[in-house]
């Protein structure tokens, strides 16, 4: 049986990296079949890469560990490989707006999201019911101000070990330093604005006060600093003075969508290198 696996590499850019790389993998047996790479400067920069290559079952054994002592160590490399069959384990945030997260599950459902959805989390009981026609576990842990770590600590025990990404589909809580830290895989998040125009609460009023004529939806990594996260996807439409707040909602409702799918489908075929506090998207 053959695999196909993806290798994501970023280092200090130098000669001879790529050579290194084809002629590991053509010792190993592999095939490459897509290769793209981006180099932030050729004299000094950070390189990145992404390679998809096939190799059979026989000779993938080991081959991470014999990757690592031939050129990661040596090129410095921060690296890793994923084999495309095994899917991406997804666990939804979500509290009362449903858009994101009815597409999302849309998505899933009819295979056109290279994940598998494995269960949704919520700060309200709202969505019980759409949810679990799409045969997945709802889970409601309530947030107060109060309450806040508890919540947070409940949503910790149902996700460890569970996830490989952490999705906020419009969940409209603050997640602690403590939590992204605890968690340990990337949380994707999707902000209601062009960012970084109009960051933190209420962007549609925000952007109704400013008059602007284009409004957006980006879609980013999580950090500890409010919606400055490594931005992955955007999106814009053009809007106009006679729009009002519920009318830039409703025609934001589609990018936010569109924007936040489009952010996890990258994440999920692993397109995403982060490179301090932005990203290379291949």
């Amino acid at each position: 049986m053959t695999r196909t696996i993806r290798l994501l590499i970023s280092c200090p850019d130098r000669p001879g990296i790529v050579a290194g790389v084809a002629q590991f993998l053509f010792e190993a047996g592999a095939n490459i079949v897509r290769s793209d790479q981006y180099t932030t400067d050729p004299s000094g920069g950070t390189f990145f890469m992404r390679v998809e290559f096939a190799i059979d079952e026989a000779r993938a054994g080991g081959l991470a560990e014999r990757f690592g002592l031939a050129l990661a160590e040596p090129f410095r490399m921060t690296w890793r490989m994923w084999d495309a069959a095994e899917r991406k384990r997804i666990a939804i945030l979500v509290s009362r707006y449903d858009h994101c997260l009815l597409d999302l599950l849309w998505r899933w459902r009819r295979g056109d999201l290279e994940a598998e959805v494995v269960m949704v989390i919520s700060n309200h009981p709202d969505l019980r019911e759409q949810v679990e026609s799409f045969g997945l576990a709802y889970h409601h842990v309530p947030v107060t101000r109060e309450t806040k770590a508890e919540a947070e600590a409940g949503a910790l025990g149902l996700l460890e070990g569970h996830c490989d990404l952490v999705v906020l589909a419009r969940y409209m809580q603050i997640l602690s330093g403590d939590f992204l830290a605890r968690a340990r895989v990337p949380v994707i998040n999707i902000h209601h604005s062009f960012l970084p125009a109009f960051a933190g609460a209420s962007p549609y009023e925000q952007a109704k006060q400013r008059g602007v004529k284009l409004i957006g939806a980006t879609a980013h990594y999580v950090s500890e600093e409010l919606d400055a996260g490594p931005i992955i996807e955007q999106d814009v439409i053009r809007v106009s003075h006679r729009d009002d707040v519920a009318a830039l909602t409703h025609s934001g409702a589609d990018i936010e969508r569109a924007v936040l799918a489009r952010a996890v489908q990258s994440h999920c075929q692993d397109r995403v290198l982060r490179h301090g506090n932005t990203t290379v998207v291949f």
